[in-house]
């Protein structure tokens, strides 16, 4: 098995060969893949991550050897930063929220041969707290990130790009698609027994789930629609207050975090000491 790591600050994967092709998904900075196939100067890759495969550009993959390819997703520290510049001693990468730190050891990572410096906010996932507030934080560094389809980055992030990421530096796994990751938690019967970081699906319809975001205190949702935004969340669906209507048909709330004790909805709350409480959260 032939085994690699992105080395651009993002790479897309495609439905096949051909830089015009789809986009189905993105690789950032560090993150790795298992070689399955290749075509010239294009290899078809499985994301180590997720499973998900697709197309990418032989020049945007750096090959490992399996014990790198091992230590790598074994030891994973993300950066926080929203940008932040990889330096090497000749060249810098532009790194986004989300890139992966090969063998980072607190200053300095390393791919292949290539030494750099980070001198960013970095994250190790499986340290990082399963609470809603952390997930929360995490969500609302995308916020105003514009849409784009199979994006992963702050430069372009789809709806459940932005879940896998925001999940992803907190070391749990979710797969690529929304239709895949309502599979995973506990269903939340009432959106009155929603709490931070529950994942709320959405559907076209005919039953087909389309669609997701993160709610946040207050029966807000934190989603990819256009760009990353906040909307109001009830039992309908997500309401767009610009647009004065229901955007999404709501079709169930899933918890993947450890239950929290039970806290006010906005409902429930006065209004004074709910808009003090979003005061103090705007900020990471």
């Amino acid at each position: 098995m032939n085994y690699a790591a992105c080395q651009v600050s993002i790479a897309p994967l495609r439905t096949h060969p051909a830089e015009k092709s789809e986009m189905v998904s993105q690789l950032l900075f560090g993150e790795t893949v298992e070689i399955l196939d290749q075509k010239e100067n294009w290899r078809y890759v499985s994301c180590s991550w997720d499973g998900i495969h697709g197309w990418a550009d032989a020049k945007q993959l750096k090959p490992l050897l399996p014990e790198e390819f091992e230590q790598i997703n074994n030891n994973q520290a993300i950066s926080l930063s929203l940008v932040e510049g990889l330096m090497a001693s000749d060249h810098f990468i532009p790194l986004t929220l989300g890139a992966v730190l090969p063998s980072y050891d607190g200053l300095r990572c390393r791919l292949g041969s290539q030494s750099y410096q980070f001198s960013g906010t970095v994250v190790t996932p499986t340290k990082a707290p399963l609470t809603g507030d952390w997930i929360i934080k995490l969500a609302k560094r995308y916020l105003h990130a514009p849409y784009l389809w199979g994006g992963r980055s702050p430069f372009g992030i789809d709806a459940s790009g932005l879940v896998q990421m925001v999940y992803k530096m907190s070391g749990i796994h979710l797969m690529r698609d929304a239709a895949h990751q309502v599979q995973v938690g506990r269903p939340v019967d009432f959106t009155e027994q929603c709490q931070a970081g529950d994942l709320a699906f959405f559907d076209n319809g005919k039953g087909v789930i389309n669609h997701v975001g993160i709610i946040a205190p207050g029966c807000q949702l934190i989603h990819a629609s256009g760009k990353v935004r906040m909307d109001k969340l009830d039992h309908f669906g997500i309401f767009n207050p610009e647009q004065k209507r229901y955007t999404h048909q709501l079709r169930i709330i899933k918890r993947i975090l450890p239950d929290e004790p039970f806290q006010k909805t906005s409902e429930q709350a006065s209004p004074a000491s709910n808009a003090v409480e979003q005061q103090q959260k705007a900020l990471f």
